[in-house]
Formats: structure tokens, C-alpha cells, sequence
């Protein structure tokens, strides 16, 4: 969710209360790094904590942070925030955290990234790092309810941002438990749209309903009307038939990113489509409660929705919008929504090739984010839903090298989060 809107950070509170908004979840043993342009608040960074607590080993890793942080070329600045459980009972939090922060510090001051303040939060308590003045900041620390109740957090929490579970205790919540008569019901009207459709995706018309259903289901997120699972019934169940041919899926996130032109013109440039002479999708889109309206007209999002409705948008190859190079700067709000959806098609736990395509879109959603921890989380579920899906392996593989999405490289171009905030 994105607004132009503008929030007001006032003390470290507010910033320690937008950070678990901007990732999803409460950061849990992680250090994370906000840069700093001015007074704006630029790219965030989560990282585990290093696992070996040798100098070696946190100098390596303090590059590793510097990195990453400098893909923020209009940078001049850098919070940090430690989370870790360990050193409160006894206070020795802040002495096992030093050598840590001192060697970050002393990174970044190669790059003329100064560390401007660095906190620390456990589970229950918060405290300035470079404080040591009881008076100021007292023995073990302020309680964590502070930044919980903060105002920007109350602010945001108000305006529709949620806290979801830390990857570390699975990622839950990918979807919501339909009751048995409705999952009846989807399951139902997946093996009919299977039978129907299946044998089809090489249609030209059959991908044009496809995209053309997805576009209607992100248009009703967009109205604050996402799927329910019993009025929705039938078209879970022909979404999630949709995800099983993998020209299909990959075009809805296209579409999602980048608009209709270029999922189209990519599929064509694959020579996806042959002639089965057939001109009619194999479901009637009216019956689903979908707009009968052809997909050669210009839609609202993606690069259509960047160029003008009715105006000619730019088109690109699939490879260039999977790994987040074109176009330049995504439609966000369709591929929020979409995340959303995605979420609504599976349960949990949910063997099988839907369930994998499924927390694999979501997965490359996250690391279009610069949310590696959940993306990971994503696609480690995705793999144990079914073992060798080769999509999920692949992204998998890119965010082992450490590779980051093209856009959240990009202050200008990267997700904003909940909110865009400044200080």
C-alpha cells in the first residue's frame, strides 16, 4: 500500500515503529540499516545477525552491509537498528552489541555513510546504542511498548498496515482456511476449468480471459474488494487452474508489473500461441461476474497506466521484468494487490503445483521489494510444497548470490512501504 502522503518522524520511536511496517514483521536477531538522504529516509536493509561473532566475521559482514547500502547513491546517512534477545537480563546488551556497531561505523565512514544513531531492541525493552547515561536511558532499557504505540505506528496501523509473524516462525498466513463445503466447491470448479482450459493454453483467446479475469480481480483489490472464499467460489477455482501452466503465471505478473502490452507481446515473442481456430475463451467471463471487455483495449496499470489511458505503452521482454530492469519504475499498486490475491488462493501447508506457483509469485513479489527474508521464506515453502519446481529453484538461486531486485536498488524507483516517510 502506497500514498503520496508524507509522514513525519520525530523521534526514535517513530522510526523503530516504521521499521516492522516497511518489512511486514518484527525483525527477530537481525540488524537493519535505513539510509538517509537529508532528512528522507531512504532504502531499508534487513540481514540475520552474523552467526560467528569473530572480528573476521563481523568485518565481512559489515562489507557485506556496506555493499548493499551504497546502491543508495543519493545517500549522506544511515540508521541502525539491532534486534537481538540476548545481554538484556544482565545489561550487557550494549557491550556484546559494540564491536559489532563499531565495526559497521568504521565501514560506512569509508563511503561518507555516517552512522547517524543505532538502537537496540529485544522483546521486551529498547535503548539507545552510544547511550550510556542511566538518567537518559535506564537499566534495561524503555519498555518496547513505547514503539509499539508510537504515533507514527498508531498512524499507520489506522490507515490499513498490518504486522505479520517473522519468516523464522514460518511464513503463515499465505492464505486463509476455507470451510470443507466451500473448498468443495473451489476444488469442483478447478477440475472443470482444468478440463476445459488446460488443453488450451496455447489458445490466443484462452490467454486473453485469463489475463483478463486476473485484471478484473486486481481492480477489485484495488476497490478495497478482494476475493471471498465463498462468494468467490468458482473463480478461486479458476485461478488457481491458471497458475498451472507456467506461460499463464508468468504473464500475470508481467501484466502486474509492466501492463497488458508487455505480457502480450511477450507470450507472442515466444511463439506461445498456435492457430486452434478457435476465437472464444472456453468459460464465459460474464458467468464469473468479469466485464466481457477485449484485451486489445488499453488497461489502467503497469506501463499502460504510466504512458495514459488510451495512450501507446512501452512493451518489454519477460526476463526484463523478472528481474526487475524494465520498465522503470513498476505499477506497485498492482503488484500489491496481486500479493494479495495470490495469498487467498492456497491454505496452509498445501501440497501440490498451485500451492507452489502461488508462494513463488509471491516470493519474486518480496524480492521485487527488497524483502529477502520473506521472499525466502516464500520460496523455501514453495520448494517443500512441491520439491524441483523449477521457478521457485531458480529465484532461489539469485537470492543465494545475493542479487538485488533492479528496482530496489533504485531510491526512485524501490517499493515505499506502507507509507513514504520522511523525518
Amino acid at each position: 500500500m502506497t500514498t503520496n502522503k508524507t509522514l513525519s518522524i520525530h523521534q526514535p520511536e517513530d522510526i523503530l515503529g516504521y521499521i516492522p511496517h516497511m518489512l511486514g514483521y518484527w525483525p527477530e536477531e537481525s540488524l537493519v540499516a535505513i539510509t538517509m538522504q537529508g532528512k528522507l529516509l531512504g532504502a531499508t536493509l534487513r540481514v540475520d545477525l552474523p552467526a560467528v561473532s569473530s572480528k573476521a566475521a563481523i568485518d565481512r559482514f559489515a562489507e557485506h552491509v556496506r555493499h548493499y547500502l551504497i546502491a543508495d547513491e543519493a545517500a549522506n546517512g544511515v540508521v541502525l537498528a539491532v534486534y537481538t534477545d540476548d545481554g538484556w537480563n544482565d545489561g550487557s546488551v550494549v557491550s556484546r552489541t559494540t564491536p559489532l556497531l563499531d565495526s559497521l561505523r568504521a565501514s560506512l565512514d569509508c563511503v561518507d555513510l555516517a552512522v547517524r544513531d543505532a538502537w537496540l531492541v529485544g522483546a521486551d525493552y529498547w535503548r539507545g546504542a552510544y547511550c550510556v547515561d542511566e538518567g537518559c536511558c535506564p537499566l534495561p532499557g524503555f519498555p518496547v511498548e513505547r514503539i509499539k504505540e508510537s504515533r507514527l505506528s498508531a498512524e499507520l496501523v489506522y490507515q490499513g498496515s498490518a504486522i505479520g509473524p517473522s519468516p523464522r516462525k514460518g511464513f503463515e498466513g499465505l492464505g486463509f482456511a476455507r470451510s470443507s463445503p466451500h473448498e468443495s466447491q473451489v476444488s469442483e470448479a478447478e477440475v472443470q476449468f482444468g478440463q476445459s482450459m488446460l488443453g488450451r493454453w496455447r489458445s490466443e483467446a484462452c490467454f486473453d480471459a485469463v489475463l483478463t479475469v486476473w485484471r478484473h480481480v486486481m481492480a477489485r483489490a484495488l476497490r478495497n474488494d478482494p476475493l471471498d472464499p465463498v462468494a468467490d467460489a468458482t473463480l478461486i477455482g479458476l485461478l488457481r487452474t491458471t497458475l498451472k501452466v507456467p506461460a499463464w503465471r508468468d504473464a500475470v505478473v508481467v501484466m502486474a508489473a509492466a501492463g497488458i502490452d508487455a505480457a502480450k507481446s511477450g507470450a507472442e515473442g515466444f511463439e506461445l500461441f498456435d492457430e486452434d481456430g478457435l476465437d472464444t475463451p472456453p468459460f464465459d467471463l460474464r458467468e464469473l461476474g468479469v466485464p466481457d471487455v477485449r484485451i486489445a483495449s488499453k488497461n489502467t496499470s503497469g506501463a499502460a497506466h504510466a504512458a495514459g489511458f488510451g495512450e501507446t505503452a512501452d512493451v518489454y521482454t519477460y526476463g526484463d521484468v523478472l528481474l526487475g530492469m524494465r520498465p522503470e519504475v513498476p505499477c506497485w499498486s498492482d503488484l500489491d494487490v496481486l500479493q494479495q490475491a495470490l495469498a487467498r488462493l492456497t491454505v496452509e501447508g498445501e501440497q501440490g503445483e498451485v500451492a507452489a506457483a502461488a508462494l513463488t509469485l509471491q516470493g519474486w513479489i518480496f524480492w521485487c521489494r527488497g524483502n529477502g527474508s520473506l521472499a525466502h521464506a516464500c520460496l523455501r515453502s514453495a520448494e517443500d510444497a512441491q520439491p524441483g519446481y523449477r521457478l521457485a529453484e531458480l529465484l532461489m538461486g539469485i537470492l543465494g548470490e545475493g542479487v538485488l531486485c533492479g528496482w530496489a536498488r533504485r531510491p526512485s524507483t524501490a517499493w515505499k512501504g506502507p507509507r513514504n516517510s520522511s523525518a
